[in-house]
């Protein structure tokens, strides 16, 4: 059984947590998503961050120095192959913060909830860019600070209570996808979980690939039950 994909599809792909755990990442949720005694939900805040930066760049530096030690998974590589025959017709949209979708080849990517080896400053008024940054920054006099503001940075990612980034053009490619693709994720997080019932009701066909059925399920005409690292193999191919 294969997603046979026509000369004129438009695929957009929305990839979760699940992919890159299958690369060693761990989600830091649910059951013992515990670090230094703190759940990891509670530090990916701004509140968190005001109030304590130096624990959150801990942790923040931990995470940096486990993605620096992982691989993209064939999961990853599948979809990059398939990239380079879609090419525009084609765009990932992930939850995920690693880099794996851009190592393993992947150029048309939106982080939506921002990248972990990015940095940026932490006043919302600064006209400052975020930028590369894979420094780990694990005690407060190592954490550095804006160049024009002169406010502490912090890691680009979307924390809780923020808006995710790229929403103009998620929204946007979502309503010209002729196919929708989840991968490994829940499917409870908002506002990624509409997603799927969005391209549906503009025609899309929607697929859904992962160890367990997402809390969307209903939103999906098919459900490939599996590791993405062996199923989008498999799965993905173009007519």
């Amino acid at each position: 059984m294969s997603l046979l994909l026509q000369p004129t599809d438009r695929l957009f792909v929305l990839t979760g947590a699940g992919v890159s755990a299958e690369s060693g990442l761990a989600t830091f949720r649910g059951k013992g998503g515990l670090w230094e005694g703190n759940r990891a939900v509670d530090l990916a805040t701004p509140e968190a961050f005001a109030r304590d930066p130096e624990l959150v760049w801990r942790f923040y530096s931990m995470r940096r120095a486990r993605h620096a030690e992982c691989k993209p998974n064939a999961g990853h590589i599948a979809l990059a192959h398939l990239e380079t025959k879609l090419g525009a017709r084609m765009l990932i949209c992930t939850q995920n913060v690693d880099s794996l979708h851009e190592a393993a080849g992947s150029t048309r990517v939106l982080h939506m909830h921002g990248k972990l080896t990015e940095s940026r400053c932490s006043n919302p008024h600064c006209p400052s860019e975020p930028f590369e940054d894979r420094k780990e920054y694990p005690a407060q006099s190592q954490i550095p600070v804006c160049k024009i503001c002169g406010a502490i940075l912090r890691p680009h990612v979307c924390w809780f209570g923020e808006v995710p980034y790229h929403m103009d053009e998620v929204l946007a490619s979502l309503q010209q996808c002729s196919v929708f693709l989840t991968v490994g994720t829940s499917g409870m997080v908002q506002p990624a979980a509409s997603f799927a019932e969005l391209a549906r009701r503009n025609g899309a066909r929607t697929y859904y690939v992962g160890p367990e059925n997402p809390a969307n399920v209903f939103s999906f005409q098919e459900v490939f039950l599996g590791p993405a690292g062996s199923r989008l193999p498999e799965l993905l191919r173009v007519e």
